[in-house]
């Protein structure tokens, strides 16, 4: 039999390990900004067009490479970050495995420049599908420049799967982050498509946070500190009443290197237990250092996923941190022995201020006049006279129709033509001879031929509000109220792109902005059914719904706004509806193209048939 197992070449080796590196265009700009940060830079400047697909570009002032260097760098497994198994185990640098630029060059056309301190001329480097097509000596400033262009070129199929240019660079962004706040001792210029949409400079961890994620960020953070001998935890967490209902701004850092570990989470969570509710999501930037050998991060060519020696000592720890900076800053409810509960002041009067007695007095009033209406120093002169109790019986009249008490004394049974029987209740009849009834503010129950109506409320309204918006969306007919007074929110670089995408499809359905190009941002306008009072946590929920289902659905983006949209302005479980808001939402419902099924599809209403009921009572 015939040898069939075979050396695959380079090129084709390059390609496979590119699958596990390379798996979009924040893949590329995740290794590069490592590379110039373990170049020693103090300034990095990224470049992108078109969400990485056109071009990736990273500028650094590190040491640079020399001409051998440059050339060897696209080697497979060639690196400068260790030289034995055994620096495995004390890692100091981002990247060590000596994959990435091999496999980038192997999917994309490569430009590199890049000079040393001690060198007058660079070196100029063009590389295509891991071929070498011209290495020169070329004029080029201290550190090294090095652009991807064309990613995927020579594998469409792994190109057709990339998303929209937004998703893309939405996900190129969040990489930044976690590269920009991980090391706030190095400067970053962002740049997409000729705009500027990051200019940090040298700063603090709490600063830099402020840069990325706005002003009003500063404000939410509570620091917390703790030295031990295992590890040394230092950062920020968000106070309880900012947690979010998605997860936005959650960082772990390990030795300068996001990481991401679900366990970790869990302390985290464990700590804010009984200061947020159970399905929002607190925010954090936490920043670990531990000793190289007690960590493993060589476990996925990403190097996110990392394993520690002692993972439970790790979580009591970090959990216990957390709940003493909540607690050191008044941020944790405490019990206080030493207070007099007695001297507090009445919730109902906390805000109400000091009302003057009021004195009325009848000049002409005379206690010594027969007759009079006041006390004289005898029994018939008492001071008071007693009121008459003459024709009591009209203060309770028209009672029994104003107290809002249902009865259901008025309940008659009548035979319908099948001969079967059917209750209807007078006073709860509607014009259409619709009956309905809230259960468990959860459900609105109707009556039909067939048997029994039951509707999930939230649900329901959710389909409701869908096609609305989607309608309004499509047609661009939605009505808008404008606001007296504008109302100014701020929001984060990210979130003002994402405000800006949207910005068509918001106008659409009744919202009106202004001075979207800064960081606070005037609402002038509101669709009808957003209170005034709620619109900053509806465009907050609103940006954050969006964000997550571009990334985990294919479906448009009038739709997913929709969806978003329907979600926040829904009826919930729990709210009170009055008959006629139950009548509008049977109505409304049977209405909808398709009332089966919410946005999310969930079952939105069922029947129960009269023989189901039947056989409960056999």
């Amino acid at each position: 039999m015939a040898d069939i197992i075979k050396l695959l070449p380079d090129h084709v080796a390059n390609q496979i390990a590119a699958g596990e590196v390379v798996q979009r265009p924040a893949s590329v700009v995740k290794e590069l900004l490592e590379n110039a940060i373990d170049a020693e830079s103090t300034v990095i400047k990224l470049v992108v067009k078109d969400g990485g697909k056109t071009l990736i570009q990273v500028v650094d002032n590190g040491v640079g490479m020399s001409e051998t260097d440059a050339r060897l760098s696209f080697e497979r497994h060639a690196t400068s970050k260790i030289a034995s198994a055994q620096d495995l185990f004390n890692l100091h640098t981002k990247g060590f495995r000596g994959e990435a630029l091999a496999s980038i060059a192997a999917i994309a056309h490569v430009d590199l420049q890049t000079r040393t301190e001690s060198q007058e001329l660079g070196t100029h480097i063009k590389i295509e599908g891991s071929k070498i097509v011209t290495q020169e000596v070329t004029a080029s400033s201290k550190g090294t420049s090095l652009s991807v262009k064309n990613l995927f070129f020579n594998i469409p199929a792994r190109r057709n799967f990339l998303k929209s240019n937004q998703v893309e660079l939405r996900h190129i962004t969040d990489e930044f982050h976690r590269v920009a706040l991980a090391h706030p001792n190095i400067e970053f210029h962002f740049y997409n498509n000729g705009s500027e949409i990051f200019n940090l400079p040298k700063t603090k961890y709490r600063q830099r946070i402020a840069h990325i994620f706005g002003s009003r960020m500063e404000n939410r953070l509570v620091p917390v500190n703790e030295e031990t001998e295992v590890v040394k935890i230092s950062g920020f967490i968000c106070k309880p009443e900012f947690a979010k209902k998605s997860r936005g701004e959650q960082f772990f850092f390990a030795n300068h290197r996001f990481i991401k570990s679900p366990y970790l989470h869990h302390a985290v969570i464990a700590a804010f237990e009984g200061l947020i509710k159970s399905d929002l999501y607190p925010g954090y930037f936490l920043y670990l250092e531990v000793d190289p050998s007690s960590i493993d991060i060589n476990i996925h060519p990403t190097k996110t996923e990392v394993k520690f020696d002692d993972e439970n000592t790790l979580y009591a720890i970090l959990r216990s941190t957390i709940k003493h900076g909540l607690g050191q800053f008044n941020v944790a409810p405490a019990l206080d022995f030493e207070h007099d509960p007695n001297l507090d002041t009445p919730y109902a009067y906390k805000e109400r201020g000091a009302v003057l007695p009021k004195v009325s007095v009848d000049p002409s009033f005379n206690p010594f006049q027969e007759g009079a209406k006041g006390g004289g120093s005898n029994g018939n002169h008492s001071g008071f006279q007693k009121t008459s109790n003459k024709s009591w019986e009209e203060l309770y009249e028209g009672l029994d129709t104003e107290i809002g008490v249902e009865t259901f004394s008025s309940v008659s049974i009548e035979s319908d033509g099948g001969g079967q029987e059917s209750i209807i209740l007078d006073d709860q009849a509607s014009t259409h001879g619709v009956t309905t009834f809230q259960l468990k503010r959860k459900f609105v129950v109707s009556a039909v031929k067939s048997g029994m109506l039951v509707i999930h409320q939230a649900r329901a309204h959710q389909r409701i509000l869908f096609e609305k918006f989607l309608g309004e969306i499509t047609v661009k007919e939605g009505v808008s109220q404008q606001l007296l007074f504008p109302l100014e929110l701020t929001f984060s670089k990210q979130e003002l792109g994402i405000l800006k995408e949207i910005k068509q499809s918001l106008t659409s359905i009744g919202f009106a902005f202004e001075n979207l190009e800064e960081e606070t941002v005037k609402v002038t306008g509101v669709p009808l059914m957003v209170p005034e009072s709620g619109i900053g946590t509806v465009l907050d929920h609103l940006i954050a719904d969006y964000k997550e289902g571009f990334e985990n659905d294919s479906s448009s983006q009038a739709e997913i706004l929709a969806k978003a949209l329907s979600k926040n302005l829904a009826v919930r479980t729990g709210d009170l509806l009055d008959k006629e808001s139950q009548l509008a939402l049977v109505n409304n419902l049977f209405a909808c193209k398709e009332p089966n099924l919410s946005p999310f599809q969930k079952l939105t209403y069922t029947i129960i048939s009269e023989g189901d009921i039947n056989k409960k009572f056999i």
